[in-house]
């Protein structure tokens, strides 16, 4: 798979007429159904994002193997300093140290987080460059809502998972924080379409309607575990609220709505679903004040 952004004319075509020139009706539904289309070719073949996604995305399959020694892993993560500077600053938060102690180098560090959670650090920084690149500029409120999203629903992923499973903590906080990408995704193919930066609420309408099934499709091209993509099938369809906490789809489901749906993030004025989404919140309100703190510390971590 090749993550690189250079990119041929029938990947990202260039639009026929001026860009400035708005688009409505018709004209605007080509627009979006052309990047649609698109991004169906491009996830049935190579899927291209920018090429610091190299790095994780490499890192990730060297680190496979979760026997790995440690003195191995340190050194597979050293080669990469941003991801192995990010490594120790989470190892010696709060989050992830509540004692205070100080991991004093990085197999120190790698061992107290384990290898599942570097694989994790490593895709959570990709996505905070993606989130900074010079591209994605112009839809800046709306990508630095998505990642606050995607932090809330990973730290509340994880809140749960320990709280009412035996499911993996770290399993559920990569969960949280890839339930989106598919939104991610198609936000940075929309700023090579110059017709859909005058329209934001285009893009928002777009990615709203199909980041989902699209996420789905781009996790699997990825490689994610199978257990981490089924979870994040359907997570912002409306659903009776699960009494009871089993799976890890339970628990991407109710920290997505507990952190704020895509009602919230894409700034919509009504909400159809709000009884059941409140009826979800007030459940798990108990959860919010370790929710709030640990997604302070998080953004810290990854800014």
């Amino acid at each position: 798979m090749n993550t690189s952004d250079n990119r041929d004319q029938e990947q990202c075509p260039e639009p026929v007429q001026d860009p400035t020139v708005d688009k409505f009706g018709e004209a605007l539904n080509a627009t979006r159904f052309r990047m649609l289309e698109d991004i169906a070719r491009e996830l049935a073949g190579e899927v291209i994002f920018p090429t610091y996604f190299d790095a994780a995305l490499r890192l990730r399959k060297e680190l496979q193997n979760p026997d790995l020694p440690t003195a191995r892993i340190a050194k597979i993560v050293g080669i990469e300093p941003l991801i192995a500077a990010k490594l120790m600053q989470l190892a010696n938060s709060a989050f992830y140290s509540p004692d205070g102690s100080q991991a004093k180098d990085l197999r120190a560090a790698i061992s107290r987080l384990g290898v599942d959670l570097v694989r994790t650090t490593a895709l959570a920084i990709a996505m905070t460059q993606l989130l900074h690149s010079k591209d994605m500029a112009v839809f800046s409120e709306l990508a630095h809502a998505l990642w606050g999203h995607s932090i809330r629903t990973a730290v509340a992923a994880r809140i749960l998972a320990r709280s009412y499973t035996r499911i993996n903590p770290d399993e559920a906080l990569l969960a949280g924080l890839v339930h989106d990408l598919g939104a991610f995704y198609m936000l940075y193919r929309a700023v090579h379409y110059p017709e859909l930066l005058l329209r934001p609420d285009t893009v928002k309408y777009i990615i709203m309607r199909w980041h989902e099934g699209i996420g789905v499709t781009l996790l699997n091209a990825l490689g994610m575990p199978e257990e981490i993509v089924n979870a994040t099938i359907d997570h912002d369809q409306p659903r009776p609220a699960p009494t009871t906490i089993r799976t890890l789809a339970d628990i991407v489901y109710v920290g997505n709505v507990i952190s704020g749906t895509h009602f919230d993030w894409s700034q919509q004025d009504t909400d159809p679903d709000a009884g059941e989404i409140d009826t979800v919140r007030q459940h798990f309100a108990a959860l919010q004040p370790e929710i709030d703190a640990d997604t302070r510390e998080m953004l810290a971590v990854f800014s």
